[in-house]
């Protein structure tokens, strides 16, 4: 039995530096991600966490485990407190590639793997994902997301 992996695809009308900056900056990820901004210096092994209200509330946190701008992006994904209830984080990756047969189109594939029990799960995630996603695409694609902080 494989174990579960979320894997979305999407294709966006932007370059893929544009959609670089959207997913490594605090002024894009609170845009798109319902307020959540986007924290971390983007060096292996540094941490990486999304603030909301206004930087006083931790919501997602993690490790940088790889990083080539402006084509991939990977890191471990967890709520607070996982350390103290024992559990380990997920991963995600983004993979941002040029489309083929499309001029200004890049393709971002995001997965979302090595769940273990706990938070987030398999299903949370597939809840969040594509709401956050269609959010980004949206904003870089007419300038206003589908989501308002």
């Amino acid at each position: 039995m494989s174990e579960p992996r979320f894997v979305y695809v999407t294709y966006i009308r932007t370059t893929r530096e544009r959609l670089w900056e959207a997913l490594t900056t605090p002024e894009f990820s609170r845009q798109y991600w319902w307020g959540r901004e986007v924290e971390s210096d983007f060096a292996v092994g540094s941490p990486i966490r999304y603030m909301y209200d206004g930087g006083a509330e931790l919501d997602i946190e993690g490790t940088i485990l790889a990083v080539d701008p402006p084509e991939r992006l990977s890191y471990t994904f967890a709520d607070p407190g996982y350390r103290e209830r024992g559990e380990r984080p997920s991963r995600v990756t983004f993979l941002v590639e040029d489309a083929k047969d499309f001029d200004d189109v890049v393709k971002l594939t995001v997965t979302h793997d090595d769940f273990v029990s706990g938070s987030p799960s398999p299903e949370g995630v597939s809840n969040g994902w594509p709401d956050i996603l269609a959010s980004l695409k949206t904003l870089l694609e007419t300038g206003r997301p589908l989501l308002y902080a």
